[in-house]
């Protein structure tokens, strides 16, 4: 099928596909489509799917159906951009990525696709790292460590890292909040507080969030949008 016919399909549709998209992004890669899209490669379109997938979080903050139907289908759009640009390569295709993550989620769920028991959620979890680890060859912590993403936003990656390396899986909140004024009074007796400092201080935050059972990235976005309405109320 030429480009044009393609494109003439496309137009004579009511509904679209997941097929269609897919075929929308083929041509707006192609010469006879977009000299943007055809421009962009893997590092320059990097932001974007940060962004996009912010936006689904803000989408699902503000429960917002109709604005999360949206922002998933951006957030789509640029799984496809990514795949159809390995696909150029010859190095993979969306099929790939679907069969994949297909088998991936199988796997993945023994207690459903084969005849492990698990008795709740919290097995399941379990089960799921123990098999990620297996997959992966992560055979020592420091590997399972060093497989946090970089580039999380850091009071995520070092709750992530803090779990994973069960840092003061044994101390209580109290322990904890007594190890942040001693953090707080060792800074009062400087000068200045030092990058190194202010890192401790809030990695203790993270371990105290963990043992509370809150999110320290969500606590600490909720309390800014607080500041603003308050700023925006004054």
């Amino acid at each position: 099928m030429t480009t044009q016919e393609k494109k003439d399909a496309l137009l004579s549709r009511e509904r679209f596909d997941f097929d269609d998209l897919c075929a929308i992004m083929q041509i707006l890669r192609s010469e006879e489509g977009c000299v943007w899209d055809r421009e962009q490669d893997h590092h320059s379109i990097r932001s974007s799917l940060i962004e996009e997938a912010y936006e689904v979080i803000e989408a699902i903050d503000t429960e917002d159906p109709a604005l999360l139907r949206e922002e998933l289908g951006d957030l789509l759009f640029q799984v496809v951009f990514h795949a159809c640009i390995e696909e150029e390569e010859k190095r993979f295709c969306m099929g790939d990525v679907i069969h994949d993550i297909s088998y991936k989620m199988i796997h993945r769920h023994p207690h459903v696709f084969s005849t492990v028991q698990v008795k709740d959620s919290e097995e399941v979890l379990s089960n799921w790292e123990a098999i990620k680890t297996e997959e992966k060859q992560r055979n020592t912590l420091v590997d399972r460590l060093r497989a946090v993403p970089p580039m999380l936003p850091a009071l995520m990656r070092a709750s992530k890292v803090g779990k994973k390396a069960e840092l003061f899986a044994d101390r209580s909140c109290a322990d904890i909040l007594d190890m942040l004024s001693a953090h707080v009074e060792e800074m009062r007796l400087c000068e200045a507080p030092t990058a190194e400092q202010i890192g401790e201080l809030l990695m203790t935050v993270t371990h105290l969030s963990r043992h509370a059972k809150v999110d320290a990235e969500e606590a600490l976005s909720h309390h800014t949008d607080r500041i603003i309405d308050k700023i925006a109320e004054n």
